[in-house]
């Protein structure tokens, strides 16, 4: 109805409604006192004013198809056509790219931490309607490179960019960022910040906002024993002050699940995260992988389709549903969400494409060769994935060399877990299993997954790993039954 309002505005019935009747009474008021004195009978003073009577809806009908301009008498275009008429619109987006933050700390080893802030601007940054962020990848790409803003801006596609720095010193910590328009090389905006938790300890969120940075650092830059024990510091110090904090309860489960392995604690505090926030990613993506890695598919499932609802256009949700679904067998599922992250990560500066493990699990090794090769090529990082799938191929020397590549571009930490991955498909089951067994000993975040995951099906009768499964909190029966169902 309010449309159907409007649109009587846009074609000026309105106008010609109120025009008509004051013009009409007008002429009656005139033709009422003129007609007598040139002795016109009454008949012909009623005749007019039925006809301005009748007249009236025939104007309003008129006045919505026609329009009186100074060219004359124009038809009134559909709304359709106004906008096919309108001036285009600039194609221009408003875009940006979060370049890793420079560490001026005294000492060295400490570039996770710029970057770690980084990557917290640019997810706060994605959220906003209307602009968009440069890849985490692309963006960290330039670190340490001699380039120019405005060659980094072309390169990326971006108008402006975001740089800064951090130096810590003792308890006190500065950041400092700038953004400036690389199409003209000017600051638009600069500021110096003092750490939240110097200026109020009792800011929970803050709190909260560290358990997540140093989350997101653990495996990648810092290894799981140090960075969850930050987490558990930080998340543990965010429910001091506000125990209703949903996103502290998720990271405080995680904490429990992978340095204790205490699967019951962490099952309550993901419960209680879902409970204060149903509509929350961390909350129902975290227990969705949780109770995945329980056997228990049911749960599983139902936290991972509300977590999709709620945040369908979600790279890392997509990415990792993709292999979620994988493990219980849902092939279409894990395709439909593989797709979604390749259209939201094109350059696979995500990481290595979970798509690719699909590939290889339905049988289509060159796909996913084709794309595991094609990720490398974008982002310069040998993955796990493409050596397992030369392994399954019969192509082992070509298997190991990936295996070796991808463990020298990661560092001085790799999970063992990701390397036993592609020794259980080479058949080197003893090397496997010590691969493990570090994991174990590392506090591996992704050990509890080698239960479901189809690649260590191989291993699920040998009595060292089924041990291990035990040992980290798992019912062997149970979540080779859940992967079973498949």
């Amino acid at each position: 109805m309010n449309r159907f309002f409007a649109e009587l505005k846009r074609r000026k019935v309105y106008s010609v409604a109120v025009a008509y009747i004051v013009a009409g009474w007008a002429l009656a008021q005139g033709v009422a006192q003129v007609f007598p004195v040139f002795d016109i009978p009454n008949w012909a003073v009623r005749l007019v004013i039925v006809a301005i009577v009748l007249g009236f809806p025939i104007a309003l009908v008129l006045s919505w198809f026609f329009d009186f301009t100074r060219h004359g008498i124009v038809r009134t275009p559909d709304l359709k056509d106004e906008i096919d008429v309108l001036p285009a619109v600039s194609s221009t987006e408003r875009s940006i790219a979060v370049l890793p933050f420079t560490d001026l700390s005294p000492g060295e080893g400490r570039d996770y931490f710029g970057e770690g802030i980084a990557e917290e601007i640019q997810t706060a940054l994605a959220k906003i309607e209307g602009l968009r962020v440069a890849a985490r990848r692309s963006s960290f790409w330039f670190k340490d490179k001699k380039a120019d803003l405005k060659e980094i801006a072309d390169k990326l596609n971006v108008e402006h960019v975001l740089e800064g720095s951090v130096r810590r010193d003792g308890n006190r910590i500065r950041i400092s960022a700038e953004l400036t328009d690389c199409c003209n090389g000017f600051t638009l905006w600069s500021e110096t910040f003092e750490r939240a938790l110097e200026k109020d300890p009792q800011f929970g969120r803050a709190w909260t906002g560290i358990a997540k940075a140093w989350l997101w650092l653990a495996d990648a830059y810092v290894a799981p024993l140090e960075a969850y024990s930050k987490v558990r510091e930080a998340a543990t110090n965010a429910l001091t002050i506000d125990n209703d904090d949903a996103e502290a309860h998720v990271y405080l489960g995680e904490t429990k699940r992978i340095l204790d392995w205490d699967m019951d604690g962490a099952a309550r505090e993901f419960r209680r995260a879902v409970e204060l926030d149903p509509k929350s990613t961390p909350s129902n993506y975290f227990s969705a992988a949780f109770w995945a890695a329980r056997g228990e598919r049911d749960e599983a499932l139902v936290y991972l389709q509300r977590t999709s609802t709620i945040d369908p256009g979600s790279l890392w949700v997509n990415n990792s549903a993709c292999e979620l679904y994988r493990y219980f067998g849902l092939y279409d599922e894990a395709m439909a969400a593989g797709e979604r992250a390749l259209e939201l990560d094109p350059a696979f500066v995500y990481g290595e494409p979970l798509l690719g493990a699909l590939y290889r699990e339905m049988g289509q090794f060159d796909k996913a060769i084709e794309l595991y090769a094609k990720a490398q090529r974008l982002n310069g990082r040998p993955g796990f994935g493409i050596a397992i799938t030369y392994a399954r191929m019969d192509r082992p020397d070509e298997a190991r060399g990936m295996l070796a590549k991808a463990v020298a571009s990661r560092g001085s930490y790799t999970p063992g877990d990701a390397i036993a991955h592609v020794h259980v498909a080479l058949g080197a089951h003893d090397d496997a299993i010590r691969e493990l067994e570090r994991a174990c000993s590392e506090r591996s975040s992704s050990l509890h997954f080698v239960g479901i995951a189809p690649e260590f099906e191989p291993l699920r009768s040998d009595k060292r790993f089924l041990s291990i499964l035990r040992k980290i909190g798992l019912e062997p029966t149970k979540v080779f039954a859940a992967g079973a169902a498949r």
